[in-house]
């Protein structure tokens, strides 16, 4: 039995436990969530039919009321007294006083009216009975509530005697009081002119009617309101319209108006809310609570939250349980496996690594395969492989193997391990493989064909190769070269194939990054003999000693592209002699010049086997090349600078002497005119006769300016002989004559 199979077995009570514990706590769950969803339900409609119950009853008293309010305008209207009012355009002052007793009679004997307005047209005048704020009698301009004049000039939009929800202001002693309250409009016929004649308007204090609608209830607890005929959604407690954005007035549309009693849960005002709701009354109005759905199902939410934190505990206390009894009841088991593991473990690890040595040992001809029982070795130890019959020898080289181990160096065994099974996975499915990590930048693969009797296939072997390089950039991102060797058939042949495959891997320095080499075309190299061109060699230090940068990298990368076509170790050789011979001339232009070309420069020359392409060799050298090279032209700039000095100094001291030239320079320096005038007018970008004449005319310009000189004695002092000339040049350069310059500066 094997340690998976015991450690199986091992946990078949621990698997019992927790199977019937997550079976009761799935049932709890389920069954929660059942009863859960149940008794939302069941709240949801309570909560329901209290809102409708109470909603119901609010209507019922609207009703009532307003029949109360029809029966007190009838009977105002049928007042003989205050009749006088309504019709008559001036009654007098004792007609009035009864009218205005009879209103208080109706105002002290009816605690829900809260004011009385009767209003005569003819006159514009209200004659008000009102608890608080105005009364008596009213010009039409001096009425406070100026609601109850919006509602005359539209008297068309509502119907009389039914109540009319709204807050107006009224004055009192103690400041402004906003009263709430449900209007009774009665009017008299409507004249020609569309207007009212005579109206009784009764005021009912909302107080009396809205005993149950929003009164002391917070937003949390929800709101009522009362959704009348003109499409206002008026707040219970306030009578005032609420703002509604086009989802909550969509949602009234559809969901509530002109609908039977009934409630819908939906997001109102951003919250999820129970929406209660009555069916239009013979008022067509409908009354509303809007509950939030949280408070709503708060208590069930509890049982709900208590009930999960239950089967939780349950299963955690479960789980505990099993593992422990799992653990005391299988320790000994538990022992086995553990031991077992270490030793599947400990052969697994170290089968790779015995495998590896063993065939590294092989391919570097540490040992050798001669008898059956080192056959039979290597196939305990894993290796299948099948040394009699033809097999191949192909090294795989990381390109830029410095830079990946300077970046990647930490994780380059992974990479050689990942490069290893890309060359396996690949190879496998034509050949038979073994991959063998070999030192440095090398992996090592052997390639047997899996039909010993099939022909040698050399287009289906690139292909493979090929992918392998292509499968290992896209993946790991790594270029690989790849050399392969000839077949052989011998065991003895092993370390000889890897001898060829690794001198023929290092013409990679011409082939370049990512080539596919054929160890073959390289043995055919070893025949041809090589000469070291000497004329090139003496041309190229021709050319670095007299600063021919250019002509010197080119023969120097020819004299190395000439050993391409010879063995390994001429192409060695060859680099090794011209990396002599620069720095031999080196050496000479050091002496020659004053230079510390190492430790000015700081360049090391590498030894040939380095670098992997030519062109980094080529890179190497002609660096070097153009640092000598700048070396030397900040020498040479130096002492011309050095040079121009001097002659600016001579020129600012001698320039009053008539006999000042460029020649008379070259004298004093002891150089040639024609050197002098031409390094001059490199580094400055100016001839010198010019800058003579200017340093000349500038002092000309000081005298003028300074001193009472004559012209001519100026022209003396400033190294002119000729005065004339002297005129003609400093026209030439400043526009105006001497004479004119003085006096232009003078004024």
């Amino acid at each position: 039995m094997s340690a998976f199979d015991l450690k199986n077995n091992g946990k078949l009570y621990s698997k019992l436990l927790f199977s019937i514990t997550l079976c009761i706590v799935l049932t709890l769950l389920v069954s929660s969530l059942f009863y859960f969803f149940t008794y939302v339900r069941i709240d949801l409609k309570k909560s329901y039919q209290s809102d409708v119950s109470n909603l119901t009853q609010t209507s019922k008293e609207v009703i009532s009321m307003t029949e109360s309010a029809q029966s007190v305008s009838f009977q105002i209207y049928r007042t003989f007294a205050i009749s006088k009012l309504m019709f008559y355009t001036d009654p007098n002052i004792y007609d009035v006083m009864a009218a205005m007793n009879e209103l208080n009679n109706y105002l002290n004997s009816m605690p829900f009216i809260e004011s009385i307005y009767v209003y005569n047209s003819k006159n514009d005048l209200f004659y008000t009975a009102s608890r608080q704020g105005q009364g008596g009698t009213i010009s039409k301009d001096e009425l406070a509530d100026k609601g109850i004049l919006d509602i005359l000039d539209n008297f068309q939009q509502y119907r009389p005697f039914t109540p009319i929800p709204r807050t107006y202001t009224t004055a009192s002693l103690s400041g402004e009081q906003v009263t709430k309250a449900y209007t009774y409009l009665g009017y008299d016929a409507i004249g020609k002119t569309q207007t009212i004649n005579s109206a009784v308007i009764v005021n009912i204090s909302s107080a009396w009617i809205n005993k149950d609608i929003g009164i002391n209830k917070s937003d949390t607890e929800g709101k009522s309101f009362i959704m009348d005929n003109q499409d206002r959604l008026l707040s219970g407690d306030t009578l005032t319209a609420k703002t509604l954005s086009a989802n909550d007035r969509a949602l009234l549309t559809d969901k509530v108006k002109d609908k039977e009693s009934g409630y819908v849960v939906a997001d109102f005002e951003g919250k999820k809310s129970l929406i209660s709701f009555t069916s239009p009354d013979s008022l067509e109005w409908q009354y509303v609570r809007i509950t939030p759905y949280k408070k709503v199902t708060e208590a069930v939410n509890s049982i709900r939250n208590m009930t999960i934190l239950i089967a939780v505990g349950i299963l955690i206390v479960g789980l505990f349980i099993s593992w422990l009894l799992s653990r005391m009841l299988y320790r000994p088991i538990h022992q086995i496996v553990d031991k077992m593991n270490t030793l599947e473990s400990e052969k697994r690890n170290s089968s790779y690594t015995i495998k590896q040595n063993i065939l590294r040992s092989l391919i570097q001809g540490a040992k050798s395969l001669q008898t059956d029982a080192q056959l039979q070795k290597l196939s305990q130890n894993g290796i299948t492989f099948d040394f009699h019959s033809s097999y191949r020898v192909i090294m795989l080289k990381i390109d830029h193997f410095a830079e990946l181990k300077e970046t990647r160096g930490d994780d380059l065994h992974v990479y050689k391990f990942a490069i290893m099974n890309i060359a396996g996975e690949i190879g496998q499915k034509y050949y038979q493989v073994e991959t063998v990590e070999m030192d440095d930048d090398n992996v090592v693969m052997l390639m047997n064909r899996l039909d010993p009797s099939e022909q040698q296939d050399d287009v289906l072997l690139r292909t493979v190769l090929q992918q392998i390089q292509q499968s290992t950039l896209e993946y790991l991102k790594i270029g690989i070269s790849i050399t392969y060797s000839p077949e052989a058939s011998h065991p003895q042949q092993l370390s000889t194939l890897y001898k060829l495959a690794k001198e023929a891997a290092m013409h990679r320095l011409f082939y370049g990054a990512g080539c596919l080499i054929d160890a073959q075309d390289i043995m055919s190299l070893k025949s041809k003999e090589y000469v070291f061109p000497v004329d090139k060699e003496r041309k190229l230090s021709d050319a670095l000693m007299t600063s021919k940068t250019e002509e010197a990298k080119k023969l120097f990368a020819e004299i190395v592209q000439e050993t391409a076509g010879y063995p390994i170790h001429v192409v060695q050789l060859a680099i090794s002699h011209l990396t002599m011979t620069v720095n031999s001339i080196l050496f000479t232009i050091q002496k020659n010049n004053n230079l510390d070309v190492e430790a000015s420069l700081g360049i090391h020359i590498p030894t040939p086997d380095k670098f992997e392409t030519i062109d980094e060799l080529n890179d190497m050298f002609f660096s070097l090349f153009d640092d000598i090279q700048s070396k030397l032209s900040v020498k040479r700039t130096t002492k011309q600078g050095e040079l121009i000095r001097k002659i600016n100094d001579l020129i600012n001291k001698e320039y009053a002497n008539p006999n000042f030239s460029l020649n008379w320079i070259a004298e004093n320096l002891d150089m040639s005119s024609i050197y002098l005038s031409r390094v001059y007018k490199q580094q400055t970008l100016t001839a010198i006769v010019d800058v003579i004449n200017n340093v000349r005319l500038e002092r000309a310009k000081e005298h003028l300016e300074q001193t009472d000189w004559s012209i001519i004695d100026i022209a003396v002092k400033c190294g002119y002989t000729s005065s004339s000339y002297f005129h003609r040049m400093f026209k030439k350069n400043f526009g105006v004559t001497p004479t004119d310059y003085r006096k232009v500066k003078v004024n």
